[in-house]
């Protein structure tokens, strides 16, 4: 006699498979579409017939919501390839500027990341959000820092971009920091960014920079008023400088006024952590046994008391051109 509960467990197990089979003739048949319409698209635009290949772009996707991993729209497309004309015939048939992927990214963001100016200004002018984060919390700005482009930052900062964002959102002068994107750092500064800021999980960009050895971008964030003392926790930019063995950015720190005495987490000064009989640990004991230059002395009291608001209010100061350029390290 057959066992009703076997015959159960059947009929169920091939319900279960039915169900599958569904969803994966679902998929193949979404992804299939897909296609269709972007070579068609793409025929479109090859011949010169823009205005078709926009109604049947807008046709398919405005007023969708995006869920799925099909979600780049053809507008995503375009500002990625930095296909100028192709954007603005999207835009101009309605297709929505600020249309997202699962992951939140907007065409705006894929300009940026492919430094690709002219299609982030189209985007921009278009109305474009330009503080729009991914689910990660990156913003059009951080997109355009982590790839080094100066123009596209300049352009989504015109726009009304904030120079830095919530302390839980990635920092947009640490990423070009980290990258070396000296260009970045400047303009975002410029703006605006406060140099200091201190990431729970990075420290300051000075700290950052200095772990990853970029010397113009320590440069850079020192000159412009980087507490040289400031790093992440008790570690010091010097400690960190010291342990990589990067000389010249020790160098430039101690210029600056670091403290060769501090100490981290673990009671070590930066001389302890420099590479034995390195070029780094020979200017730090070199600066240990000896006091500092006066005139360097004077040039970090001078700039104290500017305060680091102020530093770039030092060139309209009637002084001779050397002192103003001794002040700004230049």
């Amino acid at each position: 006699m057959p066992d009703p509960d076997a015959a159960a467990s059947r009929r169920l197990v091939g319900q279960v498979s039915n169900v599958y089979l569904s969803i994966l003739a679902l998929f193949c048949f979404k992804l299939f579409i897909k296609i269709s319409l972007n070579l068609l698209t793409s025929l479109y635009i090859v011949r010169a017939n823009r205005e078709e290949a926009a109604r049947i772009s807008t046709q398919y996707f405005q007023h969708r919501t995006f869920n799925s991993w099909d979600d780049r729209s053809p507008l995503h497309d375009a500002a990625a390839q930095g296909r100028l004309g192709v954007l603005k015939t999207l835009l101009l048939q309605g297709l929505d500027v600020n249309v997202r992927t699962v992951h939140h990214m907007t065409p705006l963001h894929d300009a940026c990341l492919g430094g690709h100016v002219a299609c982030a200004r189209a985007l921009v002018d278009a109305g474009a959000n330009v503080n729009a984060p991914t689910v990660e919390g990156m913003t059009p700005l951080f997109s355009a820092c982590a790839v080094g482009s100066v123009s596209c930052a300049e352009v989504v900062l015109e726009g009304g971009a904030r120079p830095q964002g919530p302390l839980h959102h990635p920092s947009p002068l640490h990423e070009a920091a980290s990258k070396g994107h000296a260009g970045c750092v400047e303009v975002l500064l410029t703006w605006g960014a406060d140099v200091d800021l201190d990431l729970p999980d990075q420290g300051t960009a000075l700290y950052t920079a200095c772990v990853r050895q970029e010397l113009p971008c320590v440069r850079q964030l020192l000159r412009d008023g980087g507490d040289v003392q400031k790093g992440r926790s008790l570690d010091s930019p010097l400690h960190a400088a010291a342990q990589t063995g990067h000389a010249p950015i020790t160098k430039l720190l101690l210029e600056f006024g670091a403290d060769v005495n501090v100490r981290n987490a673990e009671r070590q000064r930066p001389v302890e952590l420099a590479p034995p009989g390195g070029a780094a640990e020979t200017l730090l004991v070199a600066h240990e046994e000896a006091p500092p230059p006066l005139r360097q002395v004077c040039r970090q009291v001078i700039r104290r008391s500017v305060g680091r608001y102020r530093l770039h209010l030092l060139p309209l100061l009637p002084l001779p051109a050397p002192l103003t350029r001794f002040l700004l390290y230049r």
